[in-house]
């Protein structure tokens, strides 16, 4: 008998967006890949990533809460950096789910796996665009976890800075503070409204005023300031339409008008020098796919 064997295709994810604190977020044309494979015998191999190589490995805990991972070995590839905040967490779990979705034929809406990959990870934000890729605005409702899909706004383009420094997610969510002031918060509902209208409109003036936030990045600050001297000055100084903090950090998605892209892109290579890297990275409609073998 063959042996079965599938590979999977996840997106990296930017989420938050400014105001959309465990709400919104984006696919990166950043990708891990999943490959697994009967073997008869479980093993995993990560190709120099520092993961882990037993059952405590993102990609496999996902795996195996749908089924047993006895028999199976799992390799994985990827080019997402780890602890930066692009979704690498969010890509190993929706690898794994979708992988066992496909290798046992268990036909899993695609809501189901969004749950599923919710409860695992414990917010739907970067899960949601890792599954679905495109835009995504995530909420909670009598009915469950939904996810609302737009398309990437026409004409803007996604840079990436990524530091070479770390932030736990951890470390990042115990900034955030039980409460927040009533008119912070006023300001990230309209700006995130503003923000959702721009992508849908690929309207670059609501985009721009929709970037703004008083919820998180304010209060992370201190775990990135060279990060988040980068946000202020996006749109100032750099000729971007602005930026945004991606999910918990360092990285900063610098949003661009596709005609200034490559002068941003020198600009923010010529201000970071060597304590980041600048990667064109464009948003991605695509999500998860598991293309033949």
């Amino acid at each position: 008998m063959t042996a079965r064997r599938r590979l999977v295709r996840v997106p990296a994810s930017s989420a938050n967006l400014g105001p959309g604190y465990d709400v919104l977020a984006a696919a990166l044309s950043l990708h891990l890949e999943l490959e697994v494979e009967e073997a008869g015998t479980f093993s995993v191999e990560a190709e120099g990533l520092e993961v882990p190589l037993d059952r405590s490995n993102l990609c496999v805990r996902a795996f195996e809460w749908l089924r047993p991972a006895d028999e199976i070995c799992f390799r994985i590839r990827s080019d997402i950096p780890l602890a930066t905040g692009m979704g690498s967490s969010a890509a190993a779990i929706v690898a794994g789910l979708t992988a066992a979705d496909h290798l046992y034929e268990l036909a899993l809406e695609s809501s189901d796996l969004l749950g599923h990959a919710a409860e695992i990870e414990g917010h739907p934000d970067n899960v949601a665009a890792a599954l679905y890729g495109g835009f995504v605005v995530c909420s909670h409702s009598q009915a469950g976890l939904s996810a609302t899909l737009l398309d990437p706004p026409q004409g803007v383009e996604a840079v990436v800075v990524i530091p070479h420094e770390q932030v736990p997610t951890k470390q990042a969510r115990e900034a955030i503070p039980d409460s927040v002031p009533i008119e912070d918060a006023v300001v990230n509902v309209a700006a995130a409204a503003e923000l959702v209208l721009g992508i849908e409109r690929s309207d670059l003036g609501l985009i721009a005023a929709g970037l703004a936030d008083r919820l998180h990045q304010p209060n992370r600050a201190h775990l990135y300031p060279r990060s988040m001297e980068l946000v202020e000055a996006a749109a100032i100084e750099l000729g971007a339409i602005g930026a945004t903090i991606s999910g918990a950090g360092p990285t900063v998605l610098v949003w661009c008008f596709w005609q200034s892209t490559g002068t941003v892109v020198d600009a923010l290579r010529e201000r970071v020098g060597d304590w980041a890297e600048v990667k064109r990275v464009p948003f991605s409609a695509t999500g998860a796919d598991v293309p033949e073998l």
